[in-house]
């Protein structure tokens, strides 16, 4: 990463982001055609509504034939995480019109978020919109096109989880956790490795006790407020 904001700038650094999309929304797309839907159907998810988990949830919930109420409330649970982090991501473009605020939230994934958050490590703690759109977009037209890709190989593939796909997107946050916490120098490395800790095994917690659309809402609200306090006494 570098201190500019410009579409070049976010072009290269958004390339770890699009080879983990690639993976994981080609096993979406894959999903998605064995589960019964058309390939035009598999796209239209992604075209509406760009989630990954959430995606396979109303991927389930339609070719079992659920109302539609139901799927919508189900997707409002699962992506409600995301209102957080547009909030968070908001103070950085209060100088922007409203629509291009409603241009990033809406596009806005737990991808380009971690991004937006390491970006600021090296340029004063400022963000634009040249950029952020620009990660934005790369991010969704690759998701799109490669859950299409998905469904078009959900013909000729009985199990994806065979191929091993849907550990690419693991493998990329963890990219993104690793240049988070080498980059940010504001904060004591000993800090950001018990922040880490403590939300691994409140990750894990959260799995045995709360339903799975929960559970990351609630180690995002739990963590932050750990992190908050444990800032003011170890730094």
């Amino acid at each position: 990463m570098n201190n500019e904001l410009n579409f070049r700038s976010a072009f290269k650094e958004t390339l770890p982001t699009v080879l983990g999309y690639i993976g994981i929304a080609t096993t979406v797309g894959i999903i998605g055609k064995t589960a019964g839907l058309s390939i035009m159907e598999v796209v239209l998810t992604s075209l509406i509504i760009y989630a990954g988990s959430a995606q396979l949830i109303a991927i389930n919930l339609i070719a079992a034939a659920n109302p539609l109420y139901t799927i919508v409330l189900a997707v409002f649970l699962v992506n409600s995480r995301i209102i957080l982090m547009s909030t968070t991501i908001a103070k950085y473009f209060h100088k922007e019109s409203l629509l291009k605020n409603i241009i990033i939230g809406s596009l806005l994934t737990d991808e380009s978020f971690a991004l937006g958050i390491s970006k600021l490590n090296y340029t004063q703690g400022k963000l634009n919109f040249e950029w952020f759109n620009t990660v934005n977009l790369i991010s969704y037209i690759t998701w799109i096109i490669s859950t299409a890709l998905g469904a078009l190989l959900g013909q000729f593939i009985s199990n994806p989880q065979k191929l091993g796909l849907d550990f690419s997107i693991v493998a990329m946050f963890l990219g993104l956790l690793y240049l988070q916490v080498i980059s940010d120098k504001s904060l004591k490395k000993s800090l950001q490795y018990i922040i880490i800790f403590l939300t691994m095994c409140l990750t894990y917690g959260s799995l045995i006790i709360l339903p799975s659309n929960l559970v990351i809402i609630t180690v995002t609200l739990i963590g932050c407020s750990l992190g908050v306090l444990l800032k003011h006494v170890i730094q």
